[in-house]
């Protein structure tokens, strides 16, 4: 059986990571840190399936985690990998665990470095950052950029305290999406003029994440040679934190044709809902590409297709197949590792997606199936 095959023998809907598609992204991204002697970090909001983590080991420095969660199945599941963390805020008692856990502790602001400042010196083995906000993005889409109007992520150069840099060894900027090595070179020079004076009191220099490293596109040369200017000029360590670029391409997610209806075009109703198992495609928004299928209109038949909640806008969007559809047909939706399995969830009760790894060898198996109880266990 061809791999294809294999996913659509499964029982739907399912999430499924490819182990060969997730090495080769691997494989691309520690060609970097090899070139630069860079660490590279898995940022784990866009994909923390850990059954995953000891293979992303061989190949990454570690883990950046959002929150005291994230960390903890980062310093559990991923051994003696770096354990990096930023929050916009920390509550009092997640951040004295966080000491225990962590080995980079980045601050959104002042307030908070000066409010755990006390703490944070009795961990000499921990390093401390501040994240900085250069004002300068080219997301155009305001919900996923970092720096529009009024951001509260990171500190402008307008209230970045000087004086207050005692105990700190590292700066960070986030300011891409899925973005390429061009925008982070202009984002650089904005960095420079902005904060660069600052880069020559620090140890490090994490660029954040946003790096679509892993697409066939990306300028990896122009990359290794950013990082290697940077490292060399202020003689310091630098750091990212890809997320997409470690999972991209590397899932799927197959569902089954429940019905077939019809008001003004066909509609198509399947047993994943973008609602709640890719909550993306109505977020960011996007269509997500169907192994098989075209745009409207490129073959004979046309179909919308929607999931199965009663949210009138859960549309997965218009796709067209040289075949007409049955009730029971399976579909494979491509790039479903990054952003669906770890926003997944159970409004209007749906059931969420057992999750499998389909090896190197084509050999599939079961990492997680769900139940009801994992329905009420949320309530």
């Amino acid at each position: 059986m061809d791999k294809y095959e294999i996913l659509k023998a499964l029982p739907t809907p399912c999430y499924v990571i490819d182990e060969a598609a997730l090495i080769h992204n691997l494989e691309i991204l520690h060609s970097v840190e090899e070139r630069t002697e860079c660490h590279v970090l898995l940022a784990q909001k866009a994909f923390s399936s850990y059954c995953t983590y000891p293979l992303i080991a061989r190949y990454l420095s570690g883990t950046t985690a959002s929150g005291i969660y994230e960390a903890k199945l980062a310093r559990e599941e991923m051994g003696n990998r770096q354990v990096h963390v930023f929050s916009p805020a920390y509550k009092d008692e997640d951040f004295d665990e966080l000491l225990e856990i962590c080995d980079h502790i980045v601050f959104n602001s002042f307030s908070q470095w000066k409010h755990f400042r006390a703490k944070a010196k009795q961990h000499p083995e921990i390093e401390f950052g501040l994240r900085i906000n250069p004002e300068y993005s080219e997301i155009e889409t305001d919900i996923y950029n970092p720096c529009f109007k009024n951001s509260r992520l990171g500190i402008t150069l307008q209230n970045f305290e000087e004086d207050q840099l005692d105990g700190i060894s590292g700066l960070h900027f986030h300011t891409m999406c899925e973005q390429g090595a061009d925008t982070l070179e202009r984002t650089l020079k904005v960095v420079e003029d902005k904060f660069g004076k600052y880069l020559y009191r620090m140890k490090w220099l994490n660029f954040g994440g946003g790096h679509h490293i892993s697409k066939p596109d990306y300028d990896v040369d122009k990359l290794v040679k950013l990082i290697n200017y940077v490292k060399n000029k202020y003689d310091l360590q630098v750091y990212i934190e890809p997320g997409e670029a470690v999972a991209i391409d590397a899932g799927f997610l197959v569902t089954t044709v429940l019905d077939i209806a019809k008001n003004g075009m066909d509609l198509a109703i399947l047993d994943t809902s973008a609602a709640c198992h890719m909550p993306d495609v109505l977020e960011m928004p996007y269509r997500p590409y169907i192994i098989g299928s075209g745009k409207p209109g490129i073959f004979p038949y046309d179909y919308r297709f929607g999931g199965p909640t009663c949210l009138a806008g859960d549309i997965i969007g218009d796709y067209s197949f040289e075949n007409k559809l049955d009730v029971g047909d399976k579909l494979i939706f491509t790039d479903m590792a990054m952003y669906s399995i770890v926003k997944n969830n159970t409004f209007n009760g749906m059931p969420l997606p057992s999750i499998y790894l389909l090896e190197s060898d084509n050999a599939i198996k079961l990492i997680k199936e769900f139940d009801y109880s994992d329905f009420k266990s949320r309530l």
